[in-house]
């Protein structure tokens, strides 16, 4: 499996502003990079799974990010919301200023 992954440089991180996220078009999926305050990384899908809202403009802070559209809020660790909502989420890291994320082809 760790053969079939993908590793993609989608911009540098100084692109994403600390407590903020940005969304990234990768292929035909978008995808939200979220940069808390600390500088730590995370990347998820870019569309809440209730109503569509665009996360990368959602609420950052404490690992989390809140929908907004109806305030849903989304642990950016493993993707888990409220009700069994799922996020899928990204392995990504900075390497070299740029964010590299990991995909499965």
């Amino acid at each position: 499996m760790a053969d079939t992954l993908k590793l993609v440089r989608i911009g540098p991180v100084d692109k994403v502003p600390p407590g903020q996220g940005l969304c990234f078009v990768v292929g035909e999926e978008q995808i939200a990079v979220f940069r808390q305050r600390d500088g730590k990384l995370f990347a998820t899908q870019n569309r809440c799974p209730h109503k569509q809202g665009p996360l990368s403009e959602g609420l950052v802070g404490s690992g989390a990010v809140i929908c907004p559209f109806h305030s849903h809020k989304f642990d950016l660790c493993t993707g888990q919301g409220p009700d069994q909502e799922q996020l899928k989420v990204y392995p990504v890291k900075e390497k070299d200023g740029q964010i590299v994320l990991t995909l499965e082809p």
